[in-house]
């Protein structure tokens, strides 16, 4: 999840309260008026757009007054909370039977796997093939499949990690260089050169509380070294990569332990190079977009990986409005709808959108380095972790922890492996999790070997 507001105490019936009185978490309903798509001439009944996303207040009001404002279909109410709450409220209305309130939901493409798993979202095949004149990433529409043939979620927007560097630090790139087409290798290089020459380690890294350094672990490192994240946990190739890392480690700030957004530590200029998520760059690349440059994460022996962030739209089959769900997918998938997403809160385009010229100088930055990381040659989409549930926030502490005791500690790299992999296994048993992305399927709980 991109930003959270916080763990609350809810359970079921909490959720149906917030879900029954959805005024005091949605305000005003969106919507209502002649029916657009497969809603012929009645919109139809109004139905609950539940989502894990835009929790800020802004983001919220941002949704509901300029994203959803060109939505002319049934009536709807927009309301973000926890994973656990809008699952929990899913699961009461599809036992319940019948027709429920919610008519449609937007989840990351891991946030989907127990509904998948019990069989409560309808076959969205129509929505991908309605929109097939928008382009959607091909790869992105996989995700939504499963592992099967039934379309389960349409893809509706992405956020991504990427690469933000000062100007001042291009002076120091290695010899033959292409910033826009790195190698790891060259990353370190860099990071020395400039350590060389000015006596300053400006490389940062987003290790501190709340910081995503796991995410990078999980979806650049690992996968663009080894091919894989739980299967080649601790393999030949992992050692060799944590080699690398502890490396980089050599010419980054010491007070990279500290920070959790990095776009802080660039704009005072305390570091001049990083990898963060998108939505901790923004600021600084809006504030200062003439002095910085943003641009692909580096390539390693097995390629390009980067991690995208899918959101997804599904429907219920509990859903009180079919048609107006779809109706809602198409209007969400409209070009100027998907700038109006990017404008307004950050998330970028799933399909082949062109970019506005007026578009923010910082957010142009961010879409042209997402479009050259996604279009590289050597490119490969990494999702995030799929089927942990509750055993996520395990998995997450046993990658912070190998960071933790080779990098920073300074532990026998192959010791801590063994120790982590031991741990890595028994969370994917007791999530009953199967492999996904580079690691590829699996019959049963994915396993390191």
């Amino acid at each position: 999840m991109r930003r959270s507001s916080g763990t609350r105490a809810l359970g079921i019936a909490g959720a149906l309260a917030i879900l029954l009185t959805a005024c005091s978490t949605t305000g005003a309903p969106t919507g209502g008026g002649a029916a657009t798509g497969p809603t012929a001439t009645d919109p139809g009944k109004s139905f609950v757009f539940a989502s894990t996303q835009f929790s800020p207040v802004t983001e919220q009001e941002a949704m509901r007054k300029k994203i959803l404002a060109g939505w002319n279909g049934a009536s709807v109410e927009f309301i973000t909370d926890q994973e656990p709450v809008i699952i929990d409220r899913i699961t009461v209305e599809s036992k319940a039977g019948g027709t429920g309130q919610i008519g449609i939901v937007g989840l990351e493409n891991g946030q989907f796997g127990s509904l998948v798993a019990a069989n409560y979202l309808s076959d969205v095949s129509a929505a991908v093939t309605r929109n097939a004149d928008k382009k959607i990433n091909g790869d992105m529409i996989t995700l939504g499949k499963f592992g099967g043939s039934t379309q389960l979620y349409v893809p509706w927007m992405q956020a991504t990690y990427f690469l933000a560097a000062n100007k001042k630090a291009l002076q120091y790139l290695p010899t033959g260089a292409d910033v826009n087409a790195l190698t790891y290798d060259q990353l370190i290089a860099w990071a020395k050169n400039i350590f060389d020459k000015t006596g300053q380690k400006r490389f940062g890294w987003p290790v501190g509380t709340n910081g995503l350094i796991h995410r990078l672990l999980q979806g650049y490192w690992y996968p663009s070294f080894t091919g894989g994240l739980v299967t080649s946990y601790k393999s030949a190739e992992a050692v060799a990569m944590w080699g690398k890392i502890k490396e980089l480690w050599q010419y980054s700030n010491p007070q990279s332990t500290t920070y959790a957004f990095l776009q802080e530590p660039l704009q005072s200029e305390e570091v001049w190079i990083g990898i963060d998520h998108a939505a901790r760059l923004i600021n600084v690349l809006k504030a200062k977009p003439d002095d910085f440059i943003a641009a692909p994460a580096p390539a390693g022996p097995k390629g390009r990986y980067y991690m995208s962030v899918v959101v997804g739209l599904g429907i219920p089959k509990t859903t009180p409005n079919a048609n107006g769900a779809n109706a809602l997918i198409d209007y969400l998938l409209k070009p100027e709808t998907q700038i109006t997403t990017l404008r307004e809160n950050s998330f970028f385009p799933v399909t082949n959108v062109a970019m506005p010229s007026d578009l923010d100088k910082g957010l142009k930055l961010e879409a042209d380095a997402v479009a050259k990381q996604s279009s590289a040659s050597d490119a490969k989409v990494v999702p995030l972790p799929v089927g942990l549930g509750a055993k996520g926030g395990d998995f997450n502490t046993a990658i912070l922890n190998t960071f933790q005791r080779i990098v920073v500690k300074g532990d026998d790299i192959q010791t801590v492996l063994n120790e982590q992999a031991a741990i890595i296994n028994k969370v994917m048993t007791d999530a009953n999790a199967k492999c996904w992305g580079p690691d590829g399927t699996s019959t049963g709980p994915c396993q390191v070997k």
